[in-house]
């Protein structure tokens, strides 16, 4: 459950944003899509309950026009996707997944609609070019770090690089998700193999981790004492801490992972007009608003993220192409399999 302070912030908000007025170039796309009434969205980037929220808010902007939220790991959403595709069964109107390289999949398959939301030109500069101009575009992002349970392990006795994780110490009381459910944890994966190959796993495998299938698994065994340490996005690791969890953030020395959230709609939309409507709103202000407050970085710099969390500037980030994701990421989840059996 969401604090009372959360609550009450985003509930000024959106009442806030319900009294902007549709702007004109967006009058006639917003017509449309009452006429369809609802959209379905497939969501990876956020947990359930905050994508529950982000729903409602859209609906709250938009009256008239409900978001039915499907929200599931970035694989399995995708996986999902390509099932109604393959069965000609169209559900999904909106796409956002954890694994950019999912959209020139589908981009492949002709399966994105070739849409421009009038918000992608004010996206900013730090994710300018890490879509494809016409069929997707970044609409949030996070950070994979290290995130300590803090009153089972001392601020000095944390681990500071993501080396410092297979320290035998950590031994059973590690935890991880898996890059076959989560895209994001497919990132880490991906770039931890390009710093450190693929030994840096079979010295981890030698701690025996706990592995989920979630990102956002190892805070739950985190915060129920578990384990100790692990992976985990930045994001959640942040609303898990504002609710009391006993959850600290490492950013780690050697890099922490910037893994973006990117959006589409779908071709075969069954609702076409409410699909673009919320495309568009996924890059707007109010959206990046909520996005702060729920703890999820936002693709927007007139936004700035709450306190505790870095601005992107003051982090060393470890980047990576969609290019390189889209070739390794199946072949690290295979790896994955093989070491971590």
């Amino acid at each position: 459950m969401m604090t009372i302070i959360t609550r009450r912030a985003l509930t000024a908000g959106l009442a806030a944003m319900a009294a902007f007025p549709a702007r004109a170039d967006t009058a006639a796309l917003e017509e449309a899509a009452r006429k369809e009434g609802s959209l379905t969205w497939y969501i990876a980037q956020v947990d359930s309950e905050t994508a529950e929220l982000m729903g409602r808010a859209f609906t709250q902007q938009y009256p008239g026009i409900k978001v039915s939220v499907i929200r599931t790991t970035g694989q399995v959403a995708y996986e999902r996707l390509t099932q109604d595709l393959k069965n000609n069964a169209p559900q999904c109107d909106v796409f956002s997944t954890t694994d950019i390289a999912h959209m020139p999949a589908l981009m492949k398959r002709n399966a994105l609609a070739n849409y421009t939301p009038e918000n992608a030109a004010f996206i900013s500069p730090a994710f300018q070019g890490l879509g494809e101009p016409g069929f997707y575009y970044p609409s949030t992002s996070t950070l994979m770090v290290m995130i300590v349970n803090n009153q089972k392990v001392k601020p000095e006795e944390a681990p500071k690089s993501w080396t410092d994780l297979l320290d035998p110490r950590w031994k059973g009381r590690c935890a991880f998700g898996h890059p076959g459910f989560s895209g994001y944890v497919g990132v880490w994966t991906v770039a931890m193999r390009k710093l450190y190959g693929w030994d840096y796993f079979e010295k981890l495998a030698k701690n025996n981790p706990r592995i989920g299938r979630s990102g956002n698994d190892p805070i739950t065994l985190l915060n129920a004492g578990e384990c100790v340490v692990g992976l985990g996005p930045l994001g959640t690791s942040l609303q898990s801490q504002d609710k009391g969890n006993p959850i600290s953030v490492v950013y780690p020395a050697d890099g922490s992972i910037l893994c973006v959230g990117p959006s589409a709609v779908m071709a075969s939309a069954p609702h076409p007009n409410a699909g673009r409507l919320f495309a568009n709103w996924l890059m707007s202000i109010d959206f990046a608003k909520i996005c702060a407050e729920a703890r999820i970085d936002s693709v927007r710099a007139e936004v700035p993220p709450k306190a505790g969390a870095k601005p992107l500037s003051e982090v060393k980030l470890l980047k990576l192409t969609t290019a390189e994701l889209g070739k390794q990421v199946p072949e690290v989840i295979e790896q994955w399999r093989d070491t971590f059996i």
